[in-house]
Formats: structure tokens, sequence, C-alpha cells
């Protein structure tokens, strides 16, 4: 069993309590308030800005060329990311720009820049594997619902461009970090940031992709 396949199975209850959150249902079936799921707009791309950065350190720490061109592609991919969050952002008239990040969109953004900044390429990975790997895991088991507001978000991370992103880091997690308690904490650490995303959106206020 591979490192990153190894991780994801030891936090699969953290993956089970994402999939059940109600946020996540909400979106599931269409009866997450409007309102709620703009709040999330507005922090999940202030996280993603975040996001990009860390992959951007993961690119400078990175050991060989082929790392930094996995780093790059990867890079590459947020930036789609971000374009499907500023569509929702004209639709529904968020600022973007003007976003004030809340207390679970920071603990998570600092953690990630943090690493990225002190780690290695491995526990840089070890820290962003689970945002991905998550999100194509909750796109993938929402698929194919009836259509609600919110299928562009489903839809977009069941899309098969997505999984091969996350396995694109999965594949460099486990070509760079070991099997190391810190890499365990960090992954560990990262899901549940996750979580606490998610409550965050839940209570009205915000959450990450």
């Amino acid at each position: 069993m591979s490192l990153a396949v190894g991780l994801w199975a030891e936090n699969a209850d953290l993956a089970a309590v994402a999939l059940a959150h109600p946020f996540v249902q909400g979106i599931a079936d269409g009866s997450l308030p409007t309102d709620r799921f703009a709040g999330y707009v507005a922090q999940d791309a202030f996280f993603l800005e975040s996001f990009a950065r860390a992959y951007a350190l993961g690119a400078a720490h990175s050991p060989d060329r082929a790392g930094l061109d996995v780093f790059a592609d990867l890079l590459a991919g947020v930036r789609e990311e971000l374009r499907l969050h500023e569509g929702y952002a004209a639709r529904w008239g968020i600022d973007l720009a003007v976003v004030e990040p809340l207390p679970a969109t920071l603990a998570y953004t600092e953690f990630l820049l943090a690493t990225a900044a002190l780690g290695g390429a491995g526990l840089t990975c070890a820290a962003m594997t689970p945002c991905m790997r998550l999100y194509a895991h909750l796109g993938q088991s929402l698929a194919g619902r009836p259509a609600t507001p919110y299928t562009e978000w489903v839809t977009t991370y069941a899309d098969p461009a997505f999984e091969e992103l996350a396995a694109t880091l999965e594949r460099l997690l486990d070509d760079t970090a070991a099997d190391t308690p810190a890499v365990r904490r960090a992954y560990r650490r990262a899901m549940e940031l996750e979580i606490g995303f998610f409550d965050a959106a839940w209570r009205g206020g915000a959450g990450p992709g």
C-alpha cells in the first residue's frame, strides 16, 4: 500500500464526517441556503489563493525538475478552481477582493503556508493532499443525484480531470515523503481543518476546496 493510500485509509473517519456534514448534504440535496453557499464561496476563494501560494512554495523547495513540473501543473489546476468561484461571484454579486477571512479559514491557510515555507516538499504534500483527495471523494460520492442549484460544484469535483489532479499530488506525496509522525500529523491536521471549514460554512461563515 502506498503512503498516500494508507494515509487516506487512516483518516477515513474524518472523510465520513465530511460527507455526512450538513453543509455538504445541503449541497447534495439543494437545501443549503444560498447565503451560506455564497459565504463559503468567498472564503474558499481566499483559501485557494493561499493554496496556490503553498504550491508555489512547494515548487521552490522541490529537489528536482520532475517535482517542479508537477507543482506547476497543480498550480494551474487551482487557477481553474478560482475561475469557477469567480463565476459564482459574478452571478451572486460577491466582491472577492474584499473578503475578510474567518478564523477557520485563517487557521487552515496559516497551517498550509507555514508548512510549505518551513517544511520540505514531502511535508508540504502531506498538508495539501487531503484537500484534493477529500474534494474528489465528495464530488464522486454526490455525483448522479437530481440537479440542484449546486450541481456545478458537484460536477467540478466529480470530474475525472480533478481526480487526476488529486492522484498527481498523491503520487508526488509518495515520491517525496517518508512515513513519519510529522507527515501523519500534517495529513490528519489538514483533514481536521477541512471539517472546521465546513463547520464555519454551515454556521453561516465559510469553508475550502
